[in-house]
């Protein structure tokens, strides 16, 4: 089958993931976003998988499960960089596979109307679903991706460090999920990123410092409370000595005599001791002056 683009989007399609597809070795652009196809998806028993696929959009669908290894493995022209000009900080699309029918991806925010593939652009669009679990550390493998959206999902877990090795990625967008854990270091090899969205995460720890990320806004990060560093208002504390620990406030205490027990100690055996004092003398009626001035 030399079938290469299949676009059934924005339609009310209704059924599972069409596992028959991956029976389509050349089959290079799947869009199959806002329909009403639901279940799992895992790779179907075949020789192919989608070794040739490009673009691979299913956003806004009801598809739940995890995201399996496999299937993303199969992903293998993903793989494979070709060699492209670099001027400056951009790159220039010199190649083309060939003409298509207009085919709409979703990338930086905005929409692309494709009506020739780029040899050199990869997209994945997973959005909207109900996809759980962790992020696959094989989606690091994908080299050519250039846009990677997996949010408003119920993704978990921690940031592959793997995802480091997109390095010509140009759009990340994993919010609206519930990741947690920092974000990798490794997120600075992606040298030509322009849109970062990790917004309404549980995620922690310093902003990375340098290179791009000293172009994202605050919108990037929003949502993540255990976040700091810049461009957040919320800095990272640089001196322990701020917040001493626990023991060492105790001590502190009662080094110089301010901890409440020992003074709640010393009030009430004092009193016990005054009452009794003061008994025995009017008792024994010595000193007659105390006895005269206070018995009347």
């Amino acid at each position: 089958m030399q079938l290469a683009v299949i676009n059934l989007g924005n339609n009310q399609l209704e059924d599972t993931f069409p596992h028959w597809l991956q029976t389509l070795p050349n089959l290079k652009v799947l869009v199959l976003r806002d329909n009403k196809l639901h279940g799992l998806i895992s790779k179907f028993k075949t020789k192919y998988g989608f070794p040739s696929l490009n673009i691979f959009d299913i956003s806004s669908n009801n598809f739940s499960g995890t995201i399996p290894e496999d299937f993303i493995q199969s992903f293998e022209s993903m793989k494979n960089v070709v060699q492209y000009e670099v001027f400056g900080n951009r790159q220039l699309y010199m190649q083309w596979l060939y003409r298509i029918s207009p085919v709409t991806v979703t990338t930086k925010g905005t929409i692309l109307l494709f009506k020739r593939i780029p040899i050199n652009f990869a997209s994945i669009d997973l959005s909207g679903n109900k996809f759980e679990g962790e992020i696959p550390n094989v989606i690091g493998e994908l080299q050519v991706l250039r846009a990677l959206n997996l949010s408003h999902n119920k993704l978990c877990g921690t940031i592959p460090q793997s995802m480091g090795n997109l390095t010509v990625l140009e759009s990340l967008d994993l919010s609206s999920n519930m990741l947690t854990g920092s974000i990798p270091t490794e997120f600075l090899n992606m040298n030509f990123l322009e849109v970062l969205n990790l917004s309404y995460n549980h995620l922690v720890g310093e902003i990375p410092m340098g290179k791009q990320f000293g172009s994202f806004s605050n919108d990037s990060y929003k949502g993540n409370l255990g976040l700091c560093g810049d461009p957040l208002s919320m800095k990272c504390s640089q001196n322990d000595d701020e917040h001493p620990p626990p023991s060492q406030s105790l001590w502190k205490e009662e080094k110089f005599g301010f901890d409440w027990k020992p003074v709640a100690i010393g009030y009430g055996c004092g009193t016990v001791f005054g009452v009794g004092i003061g008994s025995l003398v009017f008792f024994i009626g010595k000193p007659k002056l105390l006895v005269r001035m206070f018995g009347g």
